[in-house]
């Protein structure tokens, strides 16, 4: 039996806190270390960090993606109250980010063609905290089912997606820098953000951002 088969079968039948936990985990690093990332204690490596975080949540994503639904133990689900404000954790992250924070992205690569929206960092990573946390209640509150139904629920939805497009960004801007390639940050004529800069300041800025950042990780 696969390790997927395998877990399915405990999610439904036997053990489903040994795979909640293990989800939970992941989930609280992530939360916790966004929060810290966004302090702004260490500016020189906040864009690796972002980078490492993202990655590892969209394992536990897959995780949850790639098992049979998860049925919550009651048809409706149990009310956790107001969900908690990241609006101060988007701004810090905007602040820490500028002026890479704005990118591209064409939402469904299956969908008709488009152009690409500009999208925030800071905007979706907040986004993502705010549904992991939505569920991190249920998990404290002893529902394992329901916390399980909401993550995988809200990575397929919603999540997922946005923590995709941020991964791309994020790799897009340490590929740039490592492999010494100019950034196009302009598209076709898309303005990128509504802070005066031109595209072509837009893409300096961002590669003097990384050039820095990784000068700092060089002399470690």
């Amino acid at each position: 039996m696969s390790d997927i088969s395998a877990t399915t079968a405990t999610i439904h039948a036997q053990e489903p806190d040994e795979f909640a936990v293990q989800i939970a985990d992941s989930v609280n690093s992530f939360v916790l270390a966004v929060h810290e990332i966004a302090k702004g204690d260490e500016p020189g490596s906040g864009i690796s960090l972002l980078l490492l975080e993202v990655s590892q949540l969209l394992l536990a994503g897959g995780r949850l993606g790639a098992i049979e639904d998860v049925l919550p133990d009651d048809r409706y689900e149990t009310d956790t109250g107001p969900d908690v404000d990241e609006s101060e954790l988007r701004q810090r992250l905007a602040e820490l980010l500028a002026p890479i924070d704005v990118y591209h992205e064409i939402f469904d690569p299956y969908g008709l063609p488009e152009k690409p929206v500009p999208c925030r960092i800071s905007d979706d990573i907040a986004g993502v905290v705010a549904d992991l946390q939505h569920g991190l209640v249920h998990y404290r509150e002893g529902r394992i089912s329901e916390a399980l139904w909401w993550w995988q629920f809200s990575y397929l939805a919603n999540w997922g997606s946005s923590t995709t497009s941020v991964l791309r960004a994020l790799h897009s801007l340490v590929a740039h820098v490592r492999l010494d390639s100019p950034i196009n940050a302009a598209g076709d004529g898309v303005d990128t953000d509504d802070d005066g800069l031109t595209d072509e300041q837009l893409g300096q800025q961002a590669g003097e951002l990384m050039a820095a950042e990784l000068g700092v990780h060089g002399a470690e």
